[in-house]
């Protein structure tokens, strides 16, 4: 199966509900944000583990799609599983194949990211946002939600995405730097608005896979809500915070870490001011279209949980504990 040729008649849907565990789950995150800016669908998502013991509403106008490198994921196997037996539409977005969650699935489309050899996913997280995206923006020409000069118009911007991920990737040295900052601290917090929330999430995770330091990812709005007490001098605080509709408000909840002591690693698009002098450090992203921040967003973050691994001399490629494919409960 592939993109051209949808077996769904994604006019006859109403809804769209996105399964994953971990790392999937976050890009069923992030596409949530596209599927509702760019379609009149309505759109849910829920972790593999939670939704195979909920009382789901199931409804015949709605499509599952089902998010899993491996193919092979316990949690998202069973849900989808669940969703065979009460005769829905199902998706499936996998690396490998010839998986189990594949040969299950009404439709199958492939990331084909190639053999993933770290147990922390990187290139797979990239590959299935990109299918995602894709995958949105087609449904949005079918249903007539876009027009064909914006389609066309985003379609130009995604085949720009791989030199912007070039761009992104020169970051590295600074990120070196900023990285040394965390062998003294006691946690950190990766922080971000609407569609940077997911990858503030994923940018946590994968500190916490790969370095085995404490890390949480929080909506930026909702730091007044209780997690601006963990804010203390020296905590490293990254802040992801595009020139989109929430860059305002980012930079404000920036401004209240700052002012507590927190050790700010901002990442923007937004390269004419100076947002504030007390900034630690400061990544300039190349622009790009608003809706594809999310893939340039990864990549700094990717390279931070990796150089602090580093200092740590802590086991990149296997972290403790963990295993590639979740194949148990």
């Amino acid at each position: 199966m592939n993109l051209y040729d949808f077996p769904i008649d994604p006019k006859k849907l109403n809804k769209i509900f996105l399964v994953g565990c971990g790392t999937a789950y976050h890009s069923c995150l992030v596409a949530k944000y596209w599927i509702e800016e760019l379609t009149d669908l309505y759109v849910e998502t829920e972790v593999a583990s939670e939704f195979r013991y909920r009382k789901i509403k199931f409804n015949p106008n709605t499509l599952y799609i089902f998010v899993s490198q491996s193919g092979e994921t316990a949690d998202t196997a069973a849900a989808l599983e669940i969703a065979k037996r009460n005769n829905m539409n199902t998706c499936s977005v996998i690396n490998v194949v010839e998986s189990s969650i594949a040969r299950n699935s009404d439709w199958v489309v492939p990331i084909h990211a190639g053999p993933e050899i770290g147990v922390a996913s990187t290139k797979a997280f990239i590959g299935q946002m990109l299918v995602l995206y894709i995958m949105s923006l087609k449904i949005s020409k079918i249903k007539g939600n876009i027009d064909e000069e914006k389609y066309v118009e985003k379609i130009k911007s995604l085949k720009n995405l791989p030199q912007g991920i070039e761009e992104a990737l020169k970051t590295e040295e600074l990120i070196q730097i900023f990285a040394k900052d965390f062998l003294s601290a006691k946690g950190s917090m990766f922080l971000g608005r609407g569609p940077s929330f997911p990858i503030a999430l994923e940018g946590a995770l994968k500190l916490k896979e790969l370095s085995y330091l404490h890390a949480e990812g929080y909506p930026a709005g909702e730091m007044k809500h209780g997690p601006l007490a963990l804010i203390e001098d020296g905590l490293p605080v990254i802040i992801l915070a595009p020139k989109d509709k929430y860059f305002e408000k980012t930079i404000s909840n920036m401004q209240e870490v700052i002012a507590r002591g927190g050790k700010v690693l901002l990442i923007s698009d937004k390269h004419d001011e100076v947002i504030n002098e007390n900034i630690r450090f400061k990544i300039e992203m190349p622009h790009i279209d608003e809706l594809l921040n999310p893939f340039l967003l990864t990549i700094p973050l990717q390279l931070l949980a990796y150089h602090v691994a580093l200092l740590k001399k802590c086991d990149i490629d296997k972290p403790r504990n963990l295993a590639k494919s979740v194949t148990v409960e």
